[in-house]
C-alpha cells in the first residue's frame, strides 16, 4: 500500500463534516423550525455516509479499492462485530419481557414503600429497570408517567418526579451489561464487561446513594396527601433478576441474555401475557429497535479505517498531548472528548462509538487501564446526556408529560437532575483524589 499519512488535522475533516450536518440540521429543525422531536428526524446514518464520501474523496495517494480495504479492516475489527450481535441480542430481551415485565417492577416497589418516600422510590426504581432493560429511553418512556401519577396523587413536585426518573434511567445506562454505551464502551476499549462494571460501580455507586439522600432531604418538605396504588406481577421481575445476577457474576454475556431471552418467554407465556406468534413479533421488534445503532456501528469503524490511516488520530492525539498532562490529565481529556462528541451528536452511544478509537490509543499514551477507559467513556457520556434539553431523553421526558396533559419546561427539569452532577463530582475525586490500583 501505498504511504497514505497526511499527518494534519485536515484528516479529521470527515468529522467535522458529521458534526455540522448533523448538529446543524438538528438545531434548525428543533429551534428554528420548531420541529417536535425535530433532533431526531434527521437520519444519522445518511450523515455518516456522507462523511465517509469526504474521507474517500480525501488522500489522492490511496486508489478507491485501497481505501475500502482500509474500510473493510476496520469493519472487520472482532469488536466490531461482538458489539453488533450484543446489540442485536440484548434488543430481543428487551422485546420479550416487554413493558408489562418493566412496570410490575416500578408498582411493587412503590407498593412497600411510604409515600413520604416516593419518589426517592421512582428513582431506585428508574435504577433497577433501567439497568436491567439496558436503555434509559425505555424506563423514561415507562416510568415518567408513573412518575406524573405521583406528583398528582401524592403532591410532590412535579420537576423532581420527572428529574429523579431521568436521574435514575441513567444510573443504568451507565451500569447496565445490555446498555448499548456499555457494550460500546466495553468493546472499543477491549475490556470485559465485569471489569468494566467494578470500576464503574464505585463511581456511580456514592452518586446515587447522594442524590437518594438529596431527594429525601427534599421530600420531607413536601405537603403529601394521597396514595398510588397499581397491580402487579411478582413472576415477571425474574428475568430481569436473573440478567442482572449474571452480569454482575460474570457470566459471559451472551449466556447472560439468552437465559433472560428463555425464562422471559417462558413466563410471558405461561402466564398468558402474549400470545406464542405476538411473542415471536415482539423479538423481532426488539432487535429492530438495534438495527440503527449497529449501523452507526459499521459506519463509523469504516469512517475511523480510513481516518486513521490518514493520521487524523495522530494529529488529535498531539492537540490532546500539549493540553493534558499526565495520566489524570489524560482521564479528564478523554472524558471530556466524549462530552464534546455528545453535545454535538446528542446520543452518548454514538459518541462513544467515535470517541472509543482515539480513547484507546490514549489509554496506551498515558497508561489507563482499559477498563478504566470504558469507564470513563461510558460515565462521561451518561452524565452529558443526562443534562442536555435537546437530548432525546429529556425530549421523551417532556413528550410523556404533554401527552398526560401536562406542560412542563426543560430548564424547569434541569436543575432536579442531582445524579448526573452527583455521578460528575464521584468521577473528578475517583479521577483526581483515588488513584486507581495497580496490578
Amino acid at each position: 500500500m501505498k504511504q497514505s499519512k497526511q499527518g494534519g488535522a485536515v484528516a479529521l475533516l470527515p468529522i467535522a463534516v458529521f458534526l455540522i450536518l448533523y448538529l446543524g440540521l438538528g438545531i434548525l429543525f428543533e429551534y428554528v423550525m420548531k420541529i417536535e422531536m425535530g433532533f431526531y428526524r434527521i437520519p444519522i446514518v445518511v450523515a455518516f455516509l456522507a462523511a465517509i464520501l469526504v474521507a474517500c474523496l480525501q488522500n489522492r495517494a490511496l486508489s478507491f479499492d485501497e481505501k475500502l480495504k482500509l474500510m473493510a479492516e476496520g469493519v472487520g475489527d472482532p469488536t466490531i462485530m461482538t458489539m453488533i450481535l450484543i446489540f442485536l441480542t440484548a434488543g430481543v430481551f428487551v422485546g420479550t419481557v416487554g413493558r408489562s415485565s418493566a412496570e410490575s417492577v416500578a408498582y411493587f416497589m412503590l407498593s412497600i414503600i411510604p409515600a413520604r418516600f416516593a419518589v426517592a422510590v421512582l428513582f431506585v426504581v428508574a435504577c433497577f429497570v433501567s439497568t436491567a432493560m439496558g436503555t434509559s429511553c425505555g424506563t423514561i418512556a415507562l416510568i415518567v408517567p408513573i412518575g406524573i401519577a405521583v406528583a398528582e396523587a401524592s403532591g410532590f413536585d412535579m420537576a423532581l418526579c420527572i428529574g429523579s426518573v431521568m436521574g435514575g434511567a441513567m444510573f443504568g445506562d451507565n451500569l447496565s451489561f445490555i446498555s448499548d454505551t456499555t457494550i460500546a464502551a466495553c468493546n472499543t476499549q477491549g475490556c470485559e464487561m465485569r471489569d468494566k462494571f467494578r470500576v464503574n460501580f464505585w463511581i456511580a455507586c456514592p452518586a446515587a446513594l447522594a442524590t437518594i439522600f438529596i431527594i429525601i432531604a427534599l421530600s420531607m418538605k413536601a405537603d403529601l396527601s394521597g396514595s398510588i396504588n397499581n397491580s402487579y406481577s411478582l413472576i415477571q421481575l425474574i428475568p430481569y433478576v436473573l440478567v442482572l445476577v449474571g452480569g454482575i457474576a460474570g457470566v459471559n454475556v451472551f449466556v447472560v441474555l439468552l437465559v433472560g431471552i428463555f425464562s422471559g418467554s417462558l413466563i410471558m407465556l405461561a402466564t398468558g401475557a402474549v400470545a406464542p406468534v405476538d411473542l415471536l413479533s415482539n423479538m423481532g421488534d426488539g432487535a429492530a429497535g438495534s438495527f440503527e445503532t449497529s449501523m452507526v456501528a459499521i459506519l463509523v469503524a469504516a469512517m475511523c479505517g480510513l481516518i486513521r490511516e490518514y493520521g487524523g488520530f495522530d494529529a488529535l492525539l498531539a492537540a490532546i498531548r500539549k493540553v493534558f498532562k499526565g495520566n489524570r490529565g489524560g482521564q479528564l481529556g478523554m472524558g471530556l472528548l466524549v462530552g464534546l462528541m455528545d453535545i454535538a451528536t446528542a446520543n452518548n452511544t454514538v459518541a462513544i462509538v467515535m470517541a472509543g478509537p482515539i480513547a484507546k490509543e490514549m489509554s496506551v499514551e498515558y497508561g489507563i487501564s482499559n477498563k478504566k477507559a470504558a469507564s470513563i467513556l461510558d460515565t462521561f457520556g451518561c452524565i452529558f446526556q443526562g443534562i442536555l434539553p435537546y437530548g432525546a431523553q429529556m425530549l421523551y421526558a417532556l413528550s410523556a408529560a404533554v401527552t398526560l396533559g401536562y406542560t412542563i419546561s426543560a430548564f424547569e427539569i434541569i436543575p432536579t437532575l442531582f445524579y448526573p452532577f452527583c455521578l460528575l463530582i464521584s468521577s473528578l475525586v475517583f479521577m483526581f483524589v483515588i488513584p486507581e490500583k495497580k496490578k
